[in-house]
């Protein structure tokens, strides 16, 4: 398998995701996403505990609208665990963020639901069949569950139409498939 840091995916107009090492450019990311018109509602993030603690602690709890998503459900006590049995009313409850505490994972957006629906046993699999069925294939959502376990921030979204798609992926990606551009 390819270095998972320099990975980069085939450009699809139908799902654009990436996971950035840095909160900087996943801060860049989800505020270009906000700016398109893009709710946090759309944007699915995903990152391990630890990243939490380390990029979202309580000083810069609220100091941007992806540390606001983050905050939101570490300061709501949503936890979801061994017994999912009433995962639509914990859900309905903390939004669309959850942590899966087996995992160690913080997810946010529509990918959210789909791990919770997945059940904590299942939650390991559970994670790459979320991101396959968000349309991301599934060699990619290994990598990107690598990333996520080395550190990095996963951001993903459904593009409303092709512009979107296409801006958002020479964005995040540009010519070299690195960080340089965000």
């Amino acid at each position: 398998m390819e270095n998972s840091r320099n990975y980069t995916p085939e450009y699809r107009n139908d799902y654009v995701s990436k996971v950035f090492n840095t909160r900087e450019d996943a801060d860049r990311a989800y505020n270009d996403l906000s700016s398109k018109g893009y709710s946090q509602d759309d944007i699915n993030v995903m990152m391990s505990d630890d990243t939490r603690d380390r990029y979202f602690s309580d000083e810069n709890a609220h100091d941007s609208a992806l540390a606001d998503n983050v905050a939101d459900n570490a300061g709501t006590g949503s936890l979801i665990g061994g017994g999912i049995g009433a995962v639509v009313g914990a859900i309905a409850a903390i939004g669309s963020n959850v942590l899966l505490p087996g995992l160690g994972l913080i997810v946010a957006g529509p990918l959210a639901a789909g791990l919770a629906g997945a059940g904590a046993g299942a939650a390991t699999g559970g994670l790459i069949g979320a991101l396959t069925g968000m349309g991301v294939p599934e060699e990619e959502a290994e990598h990107y569950k690598n990333q996520v376990k080395d550190g990095g921030i996963y951001m993903g979204f459904k593009p409303r139409h092709e512009d979107d798609a296409r801006s958002t992926y020479d964005n995040w990606y540009g010519n070299t498939g690195n960080s340089t551009n965000l």
